[in-house]
């Protein structure tokens, strides 16, 4: 009976140590699960989903050029505009008009070839041929000559000379010393050497256009044969590069006194 009793004890002994291991097996093999991050992003991203990004950004408004701002501002129309080079110019940069003074010149050089009559001498005919102002760099010095002879052999005159405007180049007046050498032949005399003098030019019309010029010089002066010689020009523009020229030339001398009236075109480069 004892011996019954201690087996049954023991195959129970065994019974609880094996559903425990068992047990404790059983809880070791299974793994805690991890929480996945994106799980948690997942949840994130719902909660606020993501605002939709436009494929272009919006362009800004280009500006107008300066001068079609400016063109709207004074309310003309593209005829006018472009009808003006002086409007297009003041819409692109308003220009330094002082600087234009100093600058630009008022007049312009000139090529002249015309027609004179030589009243002193019984009305003859003849020609006369010039250059007027060449300008030499970006100063108020300039430089002329001309031709003028009778078709009948009795005048003759020909010089160069060098002038210095003294005032600024655009301005409306001006005055120009003048330097050169001349030669004057006629039927009672002939005589050449240095001319000295002064031109007084008043500009009606810039750029040519119109101009009144005085000249009055002196050929040989304080000797014998100093003979004084004034003229009265006059200019006008037909088209923009060339303008019709007269002028009224006295010519004063201890032996005689004579005239000259001429009349030509002048082409403006």
């Amino acid at each position: 009976m004892l011996k019954n009793l201690g087996l049954k004890y023991l195959k129970t002994g065994l019974l609880g140590l094996t559903f425990t291991f068992t047990v404790a097996y059983r809880a070791g093999s299974q793994t805690v699960p991890v929480p996945d991050s994106t799980t948690g992003n997942q949840e994130e991203t719902q909660g606020n989903p993501p605002q939709p990004t436009p494929d272009k950004l919006p362009e800004s408004p280009q500006s107008d050029p300066p001068g079609n701002s400016a063109a709207q501002e004074l309310d003309l129309s593209p005829e006018v505009i472009e009808g003006s080079p002086v409007l297009q110019r003041w819409l692109e940069e308003v220009p330094d008009v002082w600087q234009d003074i100093r600058h630009q010149p008022s007049f312009r050089t000139r090529l002249r070839f015309g027609y004179s009559q030589f009243p002193s001498n019984g009305q003859a005919a003849g020609v006369n041929v010039g250059v007027e102002d060449v300008f030499i760099g970006n100063s108020g010095l300039t430089v002329s000559g001309d031709y003028q002879a009778s078709f009948n052999g009795e005048r003759e005159t020909f010089g160069v000379d060098l002038r210095y405007y003294l005032l600024p180049l655009g301005s409306y007046f001006n005055v120009a010393p003048m330097v050169g050498y001349r030669n004057l032949e006629t039927d009672g005399y002939s005589t050449d050497g240095v001319n000295v003098g002064a031109r007084l030019l008043l500009v009606l019309s810039r750029t040519g256009a119109a101009d009144i010029s005085f000249t009055q010089s002196f050929v040989s002066i304080g000797s014998s044969d100093e003979v004084g010689i004034s003229k009265l020009s006059f200019g006008y523009a037909i088209t923009p590069n060339l303008r019709l020229a007269t002028d009224i030339e006295k010519q004063n001398s201890i032996e005689n006194k004579d005239s000259r009236v001429g009349i030509g075109l002048e082409w403006m480069p």
